[in-house]
């Protein structure tokens, strides 16, 4: 299998980053961890970005090709209302957009800021303009959340990385089931962070909400290496079973994308590609990732590149 001169699956767009403050219309701190969807023949981005308070909102760019000429909301799109919502009292962030049929609706799992930490809210929206709140649906501490887009004999499935209070227990992506879209149960952790010296120890979290393929549902997901100058966060692959997302089929061993040019080794937080979002478009998958915590970047691999390398990775390596 070819990989591109950094051995890694996915290929940096030469032009990166595709948005950033010095393109922003109004003032901002940082603009990154965009969710992504295709919107008729358009790409729409709903990025987190960041004011000169500290506090986010998400703002809506949409672009014909889902590469350039991006055409982004003159003000915030989706504002916290720390009022009507007290937990979206610190803002809102890195959220993840799945298009849900039978509500003919986008389904938005984003991150609330609270008081006693970050939590998963839910919002609906048939346009990237208005918003109906569902409010929090995980208590804290909880983020990385995204819906699957269709039921699993009746429940709708989610998602998303509880964290325990002690660092020692690690950080896992788990999954959860719904009847209603508020209210959740039946938890269930299914993807581990590795111990020791992996890249994915200690703390994974999902990136992209989970898209579906013939072989089951792909899952692209961040680890999170500590060292002694910080975190390194890094992507890698899953597959879960297409009848029932709890089992976990497949897992690569190895990090498929990683921080290695400046502007992903420097800005507000270092050596970070985190994306929110990915669309599949002629054979091929658009990554949306935050680099650094500062700016947003565009990265491509061939679809079924992507699914033949998760597919080689043999089943007992999935839950080391």
């Amino acid at each position: 299998m070819a990989l591109n001169s950094n051995y890694e699956l996915f290929e940096r767009y030469p032009d990166n980053p595709i948005l950033s403050v010095d393109k922003w219309p109004y003032k901002a701190n940082s603009v990154f961890n965009a969710a992504a969807a295709k919107l008729g023949d358009d790409t729409i981005l709903l990025a987190r970005v960041e004011d000169y308070r500290g506090i986010s909102h998400l703002t809506a760019a949409k672009s014909t090709d889902g590469i350039t000429d991006w055409q982004i909301d003159p003000n915030p799109t989706f504002k916290p209302e720390p009022e009507k919502y007290p937990e979206e009292i610190w803002g809102i962030e890195d959220p993840r957009i799945t298009w849900i049929e039978q509500m003919n609706k986008w389904a938005v799992c984003y991150t609330s800021y609270s008081k006693g930490g970050p939590l998963v809210s839910l919002a609906m929206t048939e346009d990237f303009k208005t918003f109906q709140r569902l409010g929090p649906v995980m208590p804290p501490e909880d983020k990385d959340a995204a819906l699957f887009p269709l039921t699993f004999n009746g429940l709708w499935a989610m998602l998303h990385r509880p964290t325990p209070r002690s660092a020692l227990l690690g950080a896992h992506i788990w999954i959860s089931f719904s009847p209603n879209l508020k209210h959740w149960g039946e938890h269930q952790e299914i993807i581990r962070a590795r111990e020791g010296g992996w890249w994915d120890a200690n703390k994974i979290g999902l990136c992209a909400p989970p898209m579906h393929t013939d072989s089951g549902w792909l899952v692209l997901y961040h680890g999170v290496r500590t060292t002694a100058s910080g975190s390194i966060y890094r992507l890698g692959l899953a597959l879960l079973d297409p009848e029932n997302p709890t089992k976990l089929i497949r897992r690569t061993d190895e990090w498929i994308f990683g921080p290695k040019t400046p502007y992903e080794r420097e800005g507000d937080v270092d050596d970070v590609v985190f994306p929110c979002g990915w669309i599949k478009k002629d054979g091929k998958v658009f990554i949306y990732y935050g680099a650094a915590d500062s700016r947003i970047c565009l990265a491509t691999a061939d679809f079924q590149q992507l699914l033949d390398f998760v597919l080689k990775c043999p089943h007992n390596d999935c839950m080391n």
